[in-house]
């Protein structure tokens, strides 16, 4: 009976289902053999090999697209295939070349090991694709605690650097802290759904399947521990997002780390968050009343706190970072209104993908501009950048004017499209709050950009001797290439957004 069973288990198991990621594995592991294998003097080719690499993945993935597991459960019920996974396995390996591309500029500038930085940054890209298409409790923490003990090393890989290792430790104490939260809102999930009270229901007595639970509180609408465990859950996700009242560290950590894994944090780690807070906000339907007010305050907050703390900030890391918190309030818009508008959903992921494309162009800039202190980077280093590299001024523009939701660009839309919803939603005043804040940042989007184009408009530092000017590294083709694709992709969304828009409807 056991072997009929384990053998019935092991014929769900389709490895075939999660073969990018598995590629993703194998990647990591070549890199670590290279680096054993190869003289020290070709350890330079690596990172090159690892870029091609995770190339190669991504048009595998794009050619050979596994629709015939969409709608399906694999795994034992571990894992749930969709479109909007695999819309998010495809945003996660653009995040990891990009990535991978920036840190091949940063690490040029430091002193530390480079073959175990684009190791981690695989391995965790392959963990956030598990997550995003997590069916079950146990694999959403198993893949999100892969994910933040990933982070950990990578926030403070630049250890010679006093902020690093501070940020480094609040990531630490963050996600340790999220972590217990999320973990006991699931343990309260589990003893609800355990309870006998079930057999009523007709649910798998302690099964921890969102499918399971959503039937049980489709079932038990009014379960006071079922909406403590939903209540933590949520505070669990929020601290991964990075929105009020848990982003109190987020623009400490965003300056202490490295710009390449900021980027990751801003672009990647938010964008797995809304995965899950999507799939947990249809888990949690029954629950609506509960979850909307919630979400809702949250939002507020979190669109109104980003952008107003933002105005008074010097420091670019710290000011990225800020504006990404405003930018997880926008999206939260559209988790709410995903319960009234069916069209929600494809504007959350259209607009977390006009952010990637945008905030990787402000942070290749930004990457190019920092000298040997990563932390360092002040708006008074980007003056005359226009007339010392008019390439990376431009750059900046579009992907700051993108973020802003300045038309023609991507980002103009990816607001539009979030605004939308939220009207016909009709979150009349969350959609008011939400246009406050676009026009509060489109203060400090401009000030860099005032600060880049037009000297005679420079921010004063109160200092004694005028900041230095850091010296720019010069851009090479792979960055560059990357970068022009990211404008041209900015400016090209802003025109045209059918395929695109069409693609992420199909759920």
């Amino acid at each position: 009976m056991n072997l009929d069973l384990l053998q019935a288990a092991a014929a769900d198991n389709r490895w075939v289902a999660i073969l990018p990621e598995l590629l993703l594995g194998c990647l990591a592991l070549l890199l670590l053999v290279l680096e054993i294998v190869l003289p020290k003097k070709q350890h330079g080719i690596i990172p090159t090999f690892s870029i091609v690499g995770q190339l190669g993945i991504l048009v595998g993935t794009l050619v050979n697209f596994r629709t015939e597991f969409i709608g399906q459960e694999t795994f034992n019920g571990l894992l749930y295939h969709s479109m909007s996974g695999q819309f998010l396995r495809v945003f996660f390996l653009l995040t990891s070349i990009l990535v991978s591309i920036l840190g091949v500029v940063s690490l040029a500038k430091q002193k530390m090991p480079r073959v175990e930085f684009f190791n981690i940054v695989l391995v965790v890209s392959a963990a956030m694709m598990l997550l995003v298409q997590s069916h079950h409790f146990v694999m959403l923490f198993v893949a999100l605690e892969t994910v933040t003990i990933g982070f950990y090393i990578l926030v403070s890989y630049y250890r010679t650097n006093p902020l690093s290792l501070e940020a480094g430790l609040k990531y630490l104490v963050m996600g340790a802290l999220s972590s217990a939260i999320l973990l006991f809102g699931i343990v309260f999930l589990y003893g609800v759904v355990g309870n006998p009270a079930l057999a009523a229901s007709g649910v798998a007595r302690g099964s921890m399947d969102f499918t399971s639970i959503r039937e049980f509180l489709a079932a038990h609408p009014d379960h006071f521990l079922a909406k403590g465990g939903i209540l933590f859950v949520l505070a669990g996700v929020a601290f991964k997002i990075g929105t009020v009242p848990f982003q109190i560290w987020v623009p400490d950590v965003d300056q202490g780390a490295p710009t390449p894994v900021t980027a990751f944090l801003a672009v990647g780690s938010k964008a797995a968050g809304f995965g899950v807070l999507m799939v947990l906000a249809y888990t949690f339907g029954a629950y609506q009343g509960l979850v909307v007010p919630v979400l809702s305050v949250m939002a507020a907050a979190t669109i109104l706190f980003g952008n107003i703390a933002a105005l008074t900030q010097y420091n670019v890391k710290r000011l990225i970072g800020l504006s990404g918190v405003s930018h997880a309030g926008y999206l939260l818009l559209g988790v709410i209104a995903s319960y009234s508008d069916p069209l929600a959903p494809s504007a959350v992921y259209f607009y977390l993908f006009t952010y990637l494309i945008a905030s990787f162009a402000v942070f290749a800039v930004m990457t190019h501009v920092s000298g040997d202190d990563d932390t360092d980077q002040e708006l008074e280093n980007y003056a005359d950048l226009v007339k010392t590299h008019p390439f990376l001024a431009t750059i900046l523009a579009i992907g700051l004017g993108s973020l802003a939701g300045i038309p023609p660009l991507a980002g103009f839309i990816g607001k539009l499209m979030i605004f939308l919803a939220a009207y016909h939603a009709g979150l009349w005043a969350l959609l008011g709050i939400a246009i406050v804040g676009v026009v509060i940042s489109i203060y400090y989007y401009f000030g860099w950009i005032k600060a880049a184009f037009f000297p005679s408009w420079r921010l004063p530092v109160p200092a004694t001797e005028p900041t230095p000017v850091l010296p720019r590294t010069p851009v090479g083709v792979m960055a560059g290439v990357a970068m022009v694709t990211l404008a041209v992709a900015s400016v090209v969304l802003g025109f045209y957004q059918g395929p695109l828009v069409e693609w992420l409807a199909l759920r």
